[in-house]
């Protein structure tokens, strides 16, 4: 943490009154958004090792996995992932009986193949198995090399039915080059499917990334997406996970494996201690396939989707309460994209429809504040409505909450035409702003609600910036950014009446509060003053008058309003102190100070390496001698009353 000078100090004073407060700050305004995009699950959250593990691909002798992104550590697979080895001829995809999906891989006898590219620890275990039947006796190897070094295990296949083999290795060596391969050494064979996970993953996710969520502590999860919600069919994510069918991502590049799905979901925030928020298909999707989740989710065992998730082996009900009805239609690069018009009606069909299975639920309806698609919708340009307005006059008794999305960022998105460090800052709090009083006004002028406020949530935001350094949108955060960050948490509280949920977008790697690499896991800067906020701030707002521009000032009391609580956003380069003016209650001993600083803009965190940027605790503070702030940092107080 930067050292503050006080003699450089420049202070101010804030008068608060304990007894001036807004509307209490909803938990959720702390919510997290995870979506099948690049390496947010797949690679970051899940465990899985291997690339295209059940054969989406079809494996050839033109071995060219990687398509874009390929000076990143993470690219893009475009291509089967899988090289052959020994001759090419004795590698065919079978179509017939495939195992899963629509095609199995044989291996003639002396053929394989292998995998690249694979991250292990040395000494650390990791755990595998694969799918395979034999035309007749066949022995194959499996190995795994790191470093020069390789672990062998060899397996006996004598059944012409697909049988699951199980093995596990030691690493020799720390790599993230590892290679995985697969040997026929006697007979033909043919391969189904197979994994690879370290031995420590926890119900299928990795071990580091799950204590960095736990750390970060989102109060509520959104999925599947995003964009790529338009085109998932929540079928293909139950059941045997060896069995699911992968699918080309719908919305985004490369492979949906399928193996996270409903269940794996609803697990993951049973781990993490969240609340989930399930986001339904209204583009490719219709109003049964929606319902039908909610059944699946929610039904009793008697009940039909219900039935399937008690034969998956959890036959109580999840109670899910929030869902998600579609993503961001207003968008023509949405699947299914149709008019304003068009979707009112599919929105109050949905929406209907899950209702009537569960009527305890609360939905989200798609809102855009100010868009208007003059060119792919004739009708709403006639009508000069933007897609909020739309959404509000019509579908009004049809949600409970309407979403709206924003990203802000250095464009066009090159790191050489940065913003000014202030400039860059204050965007995130200005695009709050805007939109909570966007949808006042709005509301408040539409008869058909009566002066009923439907709340915002805010289920998109964040800077979004490049160059992708960990995959498809997996562009890195620095203490700029953290600040920005902070000073959008600090507009949720002023705006605590309208703005009851928000999600940061998204979590790990895209666009992410956490980075990995293929054995590491990381918290950004963004995610440190998440953290900071959501475990040491208040939840009762008080009133704030004054302007303490550059700086970004709020105050809360706790729950119980024994504690007083003030936050501090410094993106100037000079040491910030303010006298404390209370009015209403009175401090009682020593504070605590939690801090997010850094000497320079531009430090940031990256995984297997120790943070530049922590959270810094200093405790005695004494209110008396003013709230001290260091440069470039994000400060919370707590002083009890």
């Amino acid at each position: 943490m930067t050292q503050v000078n006080p003699l450089a100090a420049q202070t101010a004073q804030l008068n608060i009154d304990s007894s001036s407060s807004a509307a209490p700050i909803n938990p959720y305004i702390y919510g997290q958004f995870i979506e099948h995009l690049g390496r947010c699950i797949y690679g970051g959250i899940w465990a899985e090792m291997l690339e295209d593990r059940k054969f989406f691909f079809e494996v050839t002798e033109n071995y060219a996995p990687y398509t874009s992104l390929t000076d990143t550590d993470y690219p893009v697979v475009g291509a089967s992932p899988w090289e052959i080895v020994g001759p090419a001829k004795g590698v065919e995809m079978i179509k017939k009986d495939a195992f899963v999906g629509k095609q199995s891989l044989r291996l003639g006898s002396g053929s394989g193949i292998r995998q690249h590219d694979l991250g292990v620890v040395a000494g650390k275990q990791y755990t595998g198995y694969i799918w395979v039947k034999s035309e007749d006796a066949a022995r194959l190897r499996i190995s795994l090399s790191s470093g020069g070094k390789d672990v062998a295990v060899a397996l006996e296949c004598t059944t012409n039915e697909f049988t699951k083999l199980s093995f596990a290795f030691t690493a020799p060596s720390t790599s993230d080059k590892a290679t995985l391969e697969i040997l026929a050494e006697k007979g033909a064979l043919v391969i189904g499917t197979l994994s690879l996970m370290p031995a420590d993953n926890v119900e299928g996710m990795r071990a580091d990334t799950l204590e960095l969520l736990k750390e970060l502590g989102g109060t509520i999860y959104r999925w599947p997406g995003g964009n790529f919600t338009s085109g998932y069919d929540w079928h293909d994510g139950i059941g045997d996970r060896d069995r699911r069918p992968p699918r080309k991502n719908p919305a985004w590049t490369g492979v949906e494996h399928n193996d996270f799905g409903t269940d794996e979901f609803l697990a993951f925030c049973r781990i993490v201690g969240t609340e989930p928020m399930i986001a339904v298909n209204t583009g490719f999707g219709d109003a049964y396939c929606a319902a039908q989740w909610v059944q699946y989710c929610n039904g009793t065992s008697d009940t039909l989707a219900g039935s399937w998730r008690a034969n998956h082996g959890n036959p109580e009900p999840y109670k899910v309460k929030y869902w998600c009805v579609g993503n961001e239609m207003f968008g023509t690069w949405q699947l299914g994209f149709m008019s304003l018009s068009q979707y009112q009606i599919k929105h109050n069909l949905v929406a209907e429809a899950m209702l009537e299975q569960d009527p305890s639920i609360e939905l989200a309806a798609v809102g855009a504040l100010g868009i208007i698609n003059t060119n792919s919708d004739p009708e709403q340009a006639k009508s000069g409505h933007c897609w909020s307005t739309g959404m509000l006059m019509n579908c009004a008794d049809y949600m409970h909450l309407i979403s709206e999305h924003f990203y802000r960022g250095r464009l066009p998105w090159e790191e050489s035409s940065r913003f000014p460090l202030e400039e860059a800052v204050v965007q995130m709090k200005t695009a709050i702003r805007e939109t909570a009083q966007g949808h006042r006004r709005l509301q408040a002028s539409l008869p058909n609600l009566k002066g009923r406020v439907i709340p915002i949530t805010m289920d998109e935001w964040n800077y979004w910036h490049r160059e992708y350094s960990y995959g498809e949108l997996g562009c890195a955060y620095d203490m700029a950014d953290a600040l920005g960050i902070a000073e959008g948490l600090h507009e949720y509280f002023r705006q605590s009446d309208i703005v009851q949920m928000a999600f940061y977008a998204q979590t790990v790697n895209v666009i992410g509060a956490i980075k990995t690499s293929r054995t590491a896991a990381q918290m950004e800067t963004t995610g440190l003053v998440l953290e900071l906020y959501r475990r040491h701030f208040g939840s009762i707002p008080l009133l704030i008058d004054a302007d303490f521009g550059p700086l970004d000032v709020v105050a809360a009391l706790s729950e119980d309003g024994k504690t007083l609580t003030v936050g501090i956003v410094n993106p100037t380069l000079e040491a910030k102190s303010i006298k404390l003016a209370l009015k209403g209650a009175t401090v009682r001993g020593m504070g605590t100070r939690w801090a997010v600083s850094a000497p320079s803009e531009y430090c940031r965190n990256e995984p297997g390496k120790d943070r530049a940027v922590d959270i810094d605790r200093t405790d005695a503070i004494n209110a008396a001698e003013g709230l001290m702030v260091a440069p470039l940092s994000a400060t919370v107080f707590a002083f009890p009353l």
